[in-house]
């Protein structure tokens, strides 16, 4: 659009990862709609989509048998046909690749640890996290202070609850219309499978099993070429029993008699876990700012019956680019952009989101059963063009819906036979996760006594297990327990930051080109 109006812009991208792709963690089965608009030829640019969905299964699962429901009887959005499984952290190197080839800077490795205000409260930019500083915040040597990018306008696109998108929602109420946004917690492990196995092309999603009617989640296994395939589960993180630990409920689901075959006689290649966010149409915040757009999952545009945001994540930065130009060849500096908003609602996201948005709150409010037939009733009327007149309301944030420990009933989770399940810490080691040892701890508290006075009496410090890499631990000191931090551990999933009942830690940035290196997510 600018080189059309032959306008010069300069377009800086941050990416906190090592490299471009290190931090993307996706399914993924992506609609390929945006793409088709961004980069009509983008097959014969080698695109990294070499899998066509060719088979397309839904089961219910119960602690011993499946039973496939019929793809005739599923709303025809389920429907993947068209779709593409893919490696998204694959497509984001190539799209990276394509940005810089129009001229854009990208810089791997750099952390926007802060946001630039004006005195007048507009964004001007972003401060890169400062290299070289010891746990008690001391300059090592070789120390190098972050960097100020300022911009006319900057764009958030840090994914489910990232630390400055959160602070610039905090800051202009963008959420004081909104429901609370609602979040899940996404598993995913590439394996190696025998080609007897292999079926290229098939996507097969699942509910019930291991998780009970209350509990909303399901799982997805997609066969990609040469062997492999991805297997993933996701748990919503409105559950209310803290004994549950999302990790091994998705170790449990490998064991079921109807996916274990799949996998005993392969190897697992990788894991990875990430917050993903589900609240929809009405968790929505106010998108514009004074100097900056929400765009992506920053703002929450995945459609959950879907399990797809991809298509919408791009549509969104395609909008808010759009919009920005427009802003800049109208000498507007610094202005809120409402009109991005508009362009949002005009979209097709808006009604990829609208004919789906009751249904992540009709299972959180009925459960997985009746929630599942009213949710597909809805869409199925939706794909008559008939739409209900009501939004439902996701009610709590998923940090308040945790029971007291006294309350819920202990779950006793077995033992990882290193064939099809395994422990944390060995999963963690597939994530090729790094962190400097000796730097500020980028998991805050923002009362250190919390974890023991509240968290372990209450809800026996369920901190230990949402964390999906063990990076909280209750340990003995003097016979008097405390919380360890294992702060080196962390994937950079963001659960805790979401989960903790009281709010109490804070994710922020860690040094830039720390976290996980994945490799075919």
């Amino acid at each position: 659009m600018a080189a059309a109006q032959e306008r010069e812009i300069s377009v800086c991208v941050l990416e906190k990862g090592a490299e471009v792709g290190a931090h993307i963690f996706s399914g993924a089965v992506i609609d390929p709609i945006a793409l088709n608009e961004l980069i009509p030829d983008w097959k014969e640019k080698g695109a990294p989509l070499h899998t066509p969905v060719n088979d397309d299964q839904f089961l219910m699962l119960t602690p011993n048998k499946a039973y496939t429901i019929p793809h005739k009887l599923l709303p025809p959005l389920m429907n993947n046909d068209g779709n593409y499984i893919v490696s998204l952290g694959d497509v984001c190197r190539w799209l990276g690749e394509q940005a810089e080839g129009l001229g854009v800077e990208i810089y791997p490795g750099f952390s926007a640890a802060d946001v630039i205000y004006s005195e007048a409260g507009v964004v001007e930019g972003v401060v890169t996290g400062d290299m070289g500083r010891d746990k008690q915040g001391n300059e090592k040597p070789g120390f190098a202070l972050g960097m100020e990018l300022r911009a006319h306008y900057t764009l958030f696109a840090e994914g489910a609850r990232g630390s400055l998108s959160k602070d610039i929602t905090e800051k202009f109420s963008l959420r004081d219309n909104a429901e609370p946004q609602k979040y899940g917690i996404g598993f995913k492990e590439v394996w190696q499978i025998t080609p007897e196995q292999s079926k290229p092309g098939q996507v097969l999603h699942s509910q019930g099993w291991p998780l009970d009617n209350s509990t909303g989640g399901g799982a997805f296994i997609y066969h990609l070429k040469e062997n492999t395939l991805a297997i993933g589960f996701v748990v919503h993180l409105n559950y209310s029993n803290p004994h549950l630990s999302p990790f091994d409920e998705f170790q449990r689901f490998k064991t079921h008699p109807a996916i274990r075959p799949l996998l005993e006689n392969g190897k697992r290649l990788s894991y990875g876990a990430r917050a993903i966010t589900e609240g929809g149409l009405q968790s929505l915040p106010r998108l514009a700012f004074p100097g900056g757009l929400l765009i992506g999952c920053a703002a929450g545009f995945v459609n959950v019956p879907r399990i797809k945001g991809t298509h919408n994540a791009m549509k969104s930065g395609m909008l808010a680019a759009e919009t920005v130009v427009e802003a800049l060849a109208a000498e507007q500096i610094g202005a809120t952009l409402d009109s991005y908003a508009e362009k949002v609602r005009n979209s097709w996201i808006w009604k990829d989101l609208y004919a789906v948005r009751n249904v992540k709150p009709a299972i959180s409010r009925f459960g997985n059963i009746l929630g599942s037939i009213y949710a597909g009733t809805e869409m199925w009327l939706s794909s008559f063009g008939i739409n209900v007149p009501w939004t439902l309301k996701h009610g709590k944030a998923d940090n308040e819906t945790l029971k007291k420990v006294s309350q819920a009933a202990k779950i006793y989770y077995p033992k990882p036979d290193g064939v099809v399940s395994f422990d944390k810490l060995s999963s963690v080691y597939l994530t090729n996760v790094y962190h400097e040892e000796d730097q500020p701890c980028h998991l805050v508290l923002k009362n250190a006594s919390i974890p023991v006075t509240v968290n372990l009496p209450e809800y026996d410090a369920p901190e230990q297990r949402y964390c999906p890499a063990g990076v909280y631990e209750i340990v003995q000191q003097e016979g008097t327990p405390r919380l360890q931090i294992n702060a080196s551990n962390c994937i950079h999933c963001k659960t805790c930051d979401i989960k903790d009942p009281l709010q109490n830690i804070n994710w922020r940035t860690p040094e830039g080109g720390g976290g996980p290196n994945y490799i075919g997510m």
